[in-house]
C-alpha cells in the first residue's frame, strides 16, 4: 500500500493496517530511521510477572479496555491465503 506525507508531516495508516496492529486514535508509535526505511513500532506496556503457586505468569499491565481484540484463528487464516 502507499500513502503520502501531507504539508505537516502526517503520514496516514490505512485502517486494515491500524486494525490488524491494534491501533487507535492516541496509540503511542516509537519510530527509528533505519538502513532500509523508518519503522513505526506500537509502545505497549510489558507484561508484570505474578507467582501463582509455585510458577511465575505474566499478566498484562494494559487494562482491558486498552487491549486490543485479536482474532488469531483469522490472522492465521489471512496468512494462509496469502501464499498461492
Amino acid at each position: 500500500m502507499k500513502t503520502s506525507i501531507d504539508k505537516a508531516g502526517r503520514v496516514v495508516i490505512p485502517a486494515s493496517i491500524r486494525e490488524r496492529a491494534g491501533l487507535v486514535a492516541g496509540s503511542e508509535l516509537d519510530i527509528t530511521l533505519e538502513d532500509s526505511g523508518i519503522r513505526l513500532q506500537r509502545v505497549a506496556p510489558g507484561p508484570r510477572l505474578v507467582r501463582v503457586g509455585r510458577r511465575l505468569v505474566a499478566r498484562p499491565t494494559a487494562s482491558s479496555q486498552a487491549r486490543p481484540v485479536v482474532d488469531v484463528a483469522a490472522l492465521i487464516e489471512e496468512e494462509r491465503n496469502r501464499w498461492p
